[in-house]
C-alpha cells in the first residue's frame, strides 16, 4: 500500500486551488492552478489499499486504483502510467472530466474525505508526458483486417486504439473538421484545453489510426459503400438527438439548445471564426438545465460578457449531506459547485418553464416560469408562484434523447430498443453482423468513463469476431449499468 500511515497523518482532501474568478472569467483556459507534487504525493499517501477496494465499483474500466496511488506516492510516476494506462486509453480526459464516482465509493470517505483520486490521475498522466513516458505503441504486425469506426468521442477513439494496436488498420469517420466529438467542441476550453486531446490523438496518428474529418457517413458515405470497404464497423457516434422544450413561444429569436450555443463559442475561443455567432454579450441569459452541459453554458457566457446569468433546474435543491437512501459506495445527488456556478449567475430549483414570451419583433425578452413539487412521480405547480425572469438568450441544456435515426442508421437498418438506442448482444455487435456499437448510442447519454470502457469492450468483441479470438481487455457487458451514478 502508500503510505500506511497517511490516512492518520493526512485528514484533510487537499485539492489544487481554483484561479482567482476576476482572473480566470477573462481567459479560455483551464481554471485550476498546478498542485505541488508534494502536496498531490501526501493526497496518494492517504490511500489504504483496502482489502475489498470499493474504489473499483465506482469505475467501469476496473482501474487498479491503490496500485498507481502507491506508485505516485513513491513517485515511480513511469510505473505509475503503466498501471493506468492498463485499464484506461484516455486518464487524462476522465480525470478532467468523469465525475469521479470512484471517490464516492472510497473506503476512507465512510469516515474522512475521499483520497483525491480524480487528481491524482490526472497528475499521474500529465507527468507521463511531460517525462516522455507516453510513446506510440505501434503493433508488430498487421492482420489485414479493416475497421472503421464512425464517432471520434471517447468511446470511438477507444475502440480505434485498442483495435490498431491489435495490428488491424482502423479508420476513424468524424463529421466534424476535427476529430474528438464532444470532447472536442462540446467540452469548453475552460475545463480541458485541447491541446490535452491533440497529444493523444498525434499518439493515436502514430500508430497507425487514419482520421478522416469532414465525412458524416450517410451523407457522404453511404453505409453499404463503408461495409463494402471495411471488414468491419463500430459505431460510436453517440446521443446527439436533443431534449427540446416544447411551450409557447419556442419560436421566437434568441433560443436555441446548448449544442448549437457551445460549439460557436469552442471554435472562437481557439482562435476560429464563426460567422453571426450567438452571444451572450450583454444579455440576461437563462439556462434551463442544471446540469454538466449547464454549467457550461453558464461558464461560457459569463466570459462572454453576460449581464446576467441565470440557471433553471425543475428539481428540488439537493441537500448538503448524503440522502439516506443513497449510502456509501453510492453516488449521493448532493448539492455540487462547480467552477462555473462559482463565477457567478443565480442557480433556481423547482422551476418550469410555462412559456418564452418575446416581443413584435419576434425576439425572446423574458419567460414565464413557476415553482413546482414532485409528488408521486409528477409535477405539481404550487398556485400563485408564477413570475417572469428578463431573458434575452435562452439556451436548452435538458440532455439528449438518443442517436440519430435518419442516415446512417435508417441505411444500415439496425434494430433499435424502446429508447432509441442501437440494440447490441453480448459481444457489442448489432443485429447487422460485422456492425458493432460503442458509446452513448447504444447505452443512451452517459459518462465519458463508461464511453471508454464500452469502447474497449466493443474493440474486444470486434476483435474476435475478425480474428476467432482476442486478448484485448472487455471491462464491461452491454448490460451493466452504473451502480453509483
Amino acid at each position: 500500500m502508500a503510505d500506511p500511515r497517511g490516512f492518520l497523518k493526512t485528514r484533510e482532501r487537499e485539492l489544487p486551488a481554483r484561479r482567482p474568478v476576476p482572473v480566470r472569467i477573462r481567459d479560455w483556459k483551464e481554471v485550476y492552478e498546478e498542485q505541488q507534487l508534494g502536496t498531490l504525493q501526501r493526497q496518494a499517501g492517504r490511500c489504504m489499499d483496502c482489502g475489498i477496494p470499493f474504489c473499483h465499483s465506482g469505475c467501469p474500466l476496473g482501474n487498479l486504483i491503490p496500485e498507481w496511488n502507491d506508485l505516485a506516492w513513491k513517485g515511480e510516476w513511469e510505473e505509475a502510467i503503466e498501471r493506468l494506462h492498463a485499464t484506461n486509453n484516455f486518464p487524462e480526459f476522465t480525470g478532467r472530466l468523469c465525475p469521479a464516482p470512484c471517490e464516492t465509493a472510497c473506503v476512507l470517505g465512510i469516515s474522512q474525505p475521499a483520497v483525491t483520486i480524480k487528481q491524482i490521475e490526472k497528475t499521474t498522466v500529465d507527468e507521463a508526458f511531460e517525462r516522455g513516458h507516453v510513446a506510440p505503441q505501434v503493433p508488430t504486425r498487421l492482420t489485414g483486417k479493416t475497421v472503421a469506426v464512425v464517432g471520434s468521442g471517447p468511446a470511438g477513439l477507444a475502440a480505434a486504439q485498442q483495435l490498431t494496436r491489435a495490428g488491424h488498420t482502423v479508420a476513424v469517420y468524424e463529421r466534424d473538421d476535427a476529430p474528438g466529438g464532444l470532447m472536442r467542441y462540446g467540452i469548453p476550453e475552460f475545463k480541458m484545453e485541447k491541446a490535452v486531446l491533440d497529444r493523444r490523438i498525434d499518439q493515436m496518428k502514430a500508430e497507425g489510426t487514419r482520421f478522416r474529418c469532414n465525412s458524416e457517413i450517410g451523407v457522404t458515405m453511404t453505409a453499404e459503400s463503408l461495409r463494402a470497404r471495411y471488414d468491419a464497423v463500430v459505431l460510436a457516434m453517440g446521443a446527439t438527438v436533443r431534449r427540446d422544450l416544447p411551450v409557447e413561444g419556442r419560436e421566437f429569436k434568441g433560443t436555441y439548445q446548448a449544442m448549437e450555443y457551445l460549439p460557436q463559442a469552442n471554435r472562437v475561443s481557439l482562435g476560429g471564426e464563426v460567422e453571426d455567432q450567438i452571444l451572450a454579450t450583454g444579455k440576461d441569459v437563462v439556462v434551463i438545465g442544471g446540469g454538466d452541459t449547464g454549467a457550461d453554458c453558464i461558464g461560457t457566457a459569463l466570459r462572454q460578457g453576460a449581464k446576467s446569468v441565470t440557471s433553471l433546474e425543475i428539481m428540488a435543491r439537493p441537500g448538503e449531506d448524503r440522502p439516506t437512501n443513497q449510502p456509501w459506495p453510492t453516488y449521493p445527488m448532493i448539492f455540487r459547485v462547480a467552477s462555473a456556478h462559482e463565477e457567478g449567475g443565480e442557480r433556481v430549483y423547482s422551476a418550469s418553464t410555462k412559456e418564452i414570451m418575446g416581443d413584435a419583433d419576434g425576439n425572446v425578452t423574458g419567460l414565464k416560469i413557476v415553482e413546482v413539487t414532485f409528488e408521486n412521480g409528477k409535477f405539481n405547480e404550487v398556485e400563485g408562484s408564477e413570475r417572469v425572469i428578463p431573458a434575452q438568450l435562452v439556451l436548452l441544456a435538458m440532455g439528449f434523447l438518443g442517436p440519430q435515426g435518419e442516415g446512417l442508421l435508417e441505411q444500415l437498418g439496425v434494430e433499435k430498443d424502446e429508447r432509441s438506442n442501437v440494440s447490441r448482444d453480448a459481444n457489442f455487435m448489432s443485429s447487422v453482423p460485422g456492425v458493432f456499437v460503442a458509446g452513448d448510442c447504444g447505452r443512451g447519454q452517459s459518462l465519458i468513463v463508461w464511453a471508454i470502457a464500452e469502447g474497449r469492450s466493443a474493440a474486444h468483441g470486434v476483435d474476435t469476431w475478425l480474428m476467432g479470438d482476442s486478448t484485448l481487455p472487455a471491462p464491461i457487458a452491454p448490460t451493466d449499468r452504473p451502480l453509483t451514478v
